[in-house]
């Protein structure tokens, strides 16, 4: 549901009634993984999506019809061998889809509700607990955690679960990660076995691009359509300029192993060299291989790369930290133009974030859609 906050931000604040459609379970091949949403108002207006239009239509009325029933749903989507024109995932996976009303009567779950959609639209970190599976009485219920662990809304009379889920959610904050989690009845005071969707909304993850040539303007513009906060650092103020990086969120004047050392960064992070001059290359590198970043990345040909990595080598770092490095950098496309670097660059970042192996999918034997990650179980309720 976070992945819409900014238009059902808008909404709660306009007032609106509406209904809220959240994959909270995938299974096989499936097109958008737990957490995508759907929203229909009251007046019939649809934003967001579930699928790849597979079952649009039919989670669109099952919104319509919680809004009037004012009871939450859970459904499960899946292909029909028998009719592959029933509705379905015509590619072979299954989905669950939590639909939930939000209505202005219900002022408890709204509440909460529209806190964490505003966080989520003004980028602040927070993670929202939803129960999607158990007690009639609990579904629906959210339970809003902010960094630090502080917590609000709850599920009703259940002290313990509420602190519970939010010391869970607070870890699913820290990795910036959404998923389900399932509780055991012996620990709780529900009586019955939950199933707890948690959406983590964090800020944008970092790119920090060095260099600021043509190449980079392109990468820019590839790292604000992935969704980074991209920051462009080079140490020549006739090159770094607004004039020339229109869409970098930043542009800092400063040696880039200088700006490195003084700035944040975390395990989403990607770092993408394309200074291409040893003078920078060498002290900036030295410091990013050690850092817990996701990516680092160096543009150059094989004979620079070679050349880079003894003297990388001289100063002191070590063959395990230089395995970390993607150089040359990017994946094999035949790529020429800038924006075709560009691309190439960007595919082997999500190759690595994800899990692809890169090759081509035609005639590959790999998932299309890598599993994001087991739910999690908890036993007994501390």
């Amino acid at each position: 549901m976070l992945d819409i906050a900014d238009e059902l931000h808008r909404w709660v604040e306009q007032g609106r009634d509406f209904a809220v459609a959240t994959v909270v379970a995938v299974g096989g091949s499936a097109p958008r993984q737990p957490g995508a949403a759907l929203a229909v108002d009251s007046e019939g207006t649809a934003i967001g999506s579930v699928s790849g239009g597979c079952v649009e239509g039919a989670v669109y009325e099952l919104c319509r019809q919680a809004l009037e029933d004012g009871e939450p749903v859970l459904e499960r989507f899946g292909y029909s061998d028998d009719d592959a024109f029933a509705v379905g995932l015509t590619c072979g996976g299954v989905i669950d889809i939590l639909v939930t009303p939000v209505r202005a009567s219900d002022t408890a779950v709204r509440g909460v509700l529209a806190s964490a959609l505003g966080a989520a639209a003004t980028g602040e970190a927070a993670a929202l607990a939803r129960v999607v599976s158990g007690p009639g009485e609990l579904m629906g219920r959210a339970l809003l955690v902010r960094p630090g662990g502080s917590y609000e809304g709850g599920f009703g009379g259940h002290p313990e679960l509420d602190r519970t889920v939010a010391g869970e959610a607070a870890a699913f904050l820290d990795a910036g990660r959404t998923g389900t989690l399932e509780i055991g009845e012996q620990g709780s005071r529900c009586g019955s076995p939950l199933t707890v969707l948690i959406e983590s909304s964090v800020p944008a993850p970092r790119m920090i691009v060095f260099g600021a040539i043509d190449f980079a303007s392109a990468l820019v513009r590839m790292g604000k359509f992935l969704g980074y906060r991209v920051t462009v650092c080079d140490a020549r103020p006739v090159f770094a300029t607004a004039a020339r990086f229109p869409d970098a969120d930043e542009i800092v004047i400063e040696w880039p192993h200088k700006y490195l050392e003084r700035t944040g960064v975390d395990g989403r992070t990607v770092l993408c060299v394309l200074t291409h001059d040893a003078k920078f290359d060498v002290p900036l590198l030295q410091l990013a291989l050690r850092l817990p970043v996701a990516y680092v990345g160096a543009m150059g040909s094989r004979r620079t790369h070679l050349d880079r990595n003894d003297r990388l080598r001289e100063v002191g770092v070590t063959e395990l930290e230089l395995a970390r490095l993607r150089s040359p950098i990017g994946l094999d496309l035949g790529a020429r133009t800038p924006e075709e670097v560009a691309v190439s660059i960007a595919s082997q970042i999500v190759a690595d974030r994800r899990g692809g192996t890169g090759v081509s999918l035609t005639g590959a034997h790999t998932p299309i859609h890598h599993e994001p990650g087991a739910a999690r179980r908890i036993d007994s309720v501390a």
